[in-house]
């Protein structure tokens, strides 16, 4: 049997003979590790970005729409407050208006909220603090209202006036003062900005007041954990059934419910599954890169053992056994394939990290794909070299010396 030590310097030795062929067997692997090492950590920053688009969104989340109007009122309110494990909640009612900054007026989106909200959905401020439900006539606005809707930025303290425009026609402007701007949200290529930069938000009650109405539109609440989130999300759900006389063998029928409730471990759900979807496709076409770059060290493996035949035989000759042959031909092919998947997953990682940091996802590569990366290049150079292998192991002696 051939030494280890002696077959590593057989094989480098051939390697080295055939530099460029070498080379362009090697570039196949490489490429088609860098592509899987590249392409599955893509997947796992779109993974991660989904993730945190949902974390984004609030705290162990629940939320619930009305599908009707005038459906949800104080009653309502209490009935989500005191449920089991909810820990906050937010009526939430939105509105079109005017808004006016030194003679200057847009059109935009008003949001009545409760105290609570900037709990619930993790709101960060830039300047001044979030609202109170004893607010009167404050404000709080989005960090793109602040600096970017008019010519002018709008400042922490400054006096803004809103105008809502009654059903019968008649407008109702009050002057607010901004008590707070909201921190500008982290833009990204795949998803741009969150909508809280366009966000203009006063209590709700101040809303209902100037409406002249009573109903909210939503309720968005939280839990103490993520863990119970749908425990919370289904009693909460039976509760509200309950409260508008529909029967609990209905609570799977969405158009039985004049409400609309989901949570936030739902929506996990779902992006997970959408993320997975999106990293099996990105693999599957890095896959065939990897397998191109097999059927080229196998092509090539097989031009060496025809260009080798004589020293096939000869090595034969001198006592070489066909278990030798083919763990030298073997061996050659695995050092092929182990040196492109090194510097393929190498410039995989690179690759990776400049398209995630280009796309503004959140870098993600985990450990484990190093070993992937290895250990498919030393299975693609396995598999690529046991026919050549093969074929070089049952060579009979004297034909390949003969062999011209």
């Amino acid at each position: 049997m051939i030494e280890f030590k002696q077959a590593v310097r057989i094989a480098a030795s051939s390697i080295a003979s055939a530099k460029l062929r070498s080379v362009l067997t090697t570039l196949g692997i490489v490429i088609g590790v860098a592509a899987v090492i590249t392409n599955a950590s893509l997947g796992a920053s779109f993974n991660q970005y989904f993730t945190n688009q949902v974390t984004s969104l609030g705290s162990n989340f629940i939320m619930v729409y009305s599908n009707q109007p005038n459906l949800f009122y104080e009653n309502e309110l209490d009935l989500v407050k005191n449920s089991p494990g909810i820990t906050g909640v937010s009526p939430i009612k939105g509105s079109n208006a005017d808004l006016t900054f030194r003679s200057e007026t847009k059109n935009v989106g008003i949001d009545g909220v409760g105290e609570e909200f900037g709990r619930v959905q993790n709101i960060q401020m830039e300047e001044g603090s979030f609202l109170k439900d004893t607010d009167g006539y404050a404000v709080v606005l989005g960090y793109n209202i602040a600096n970017e809707k008019f010519s002018r930025k709008i400042a922490h303290r400054n006096n803004v006036e809103i105008s809502f425009r009654q059903e019968d026609g008649t407008v109702i402007t009050k002057k607010f003062k901004v008590k707070g701007i909201l921190k500008a949200s982290e833009e990204t290529i795949v998803g741009g900005a969150q909508n809280t930069d366009w966000a203009i938000y006063i209590p709700i009650s101040v809303m209902n007041d100037i409406k002249g109405e009573k109903d909210y539109i939503a309720f968005f609440t939280m839990t103490d954990s993520l863990e119970n989130v749908r425990e919370v999300s289904d009693e909460l759900d039976e509760r509200l059934a309950r409260n508008f006389g529909v029967p609990k063998r209905d609570l799977e029928k969405a158009d039985a419910k004049p409400y609309t409730i989901f949570n936030q471990a739902e929506i996990l759900e779902q992006t997970g599954a959408l993320g997975d979807a999106l990293s099996s496709f990105l693999l599957a076409v890095a896959l065939i890169s990897l397998l191109v770059g097999s059927i080229g060290i196998m092509n090539i493996m097989l031009v060496t053992v025809t260009e080798r035949t004589q020293e096939i035989g000869i090595m034969k000759s001198l006592g070489y056994n066909s278990s030798g042959i083919l763990f030298l031909f073997l061996l050659e092919s695995v050092m092929v394939s182990l040196f492109g998947g090194i510097l393929g997953t190498v410039l995989g990682g690179l690759g990776a990290y400049l398209l995630e940091t280009a796309l503004k996802l959140p870098p993600v590569f985990p450990i484990i794909l190093i070993q992937i990366g290895v250990l498919i290049s030393v299975s693609v150079g396995v598999v690529a070299g046991v026919y050549p292998a093969r074929k070089a192991a049952k060579m009979n002696p004297v034909d390949a010396l003969r062999h011209q």
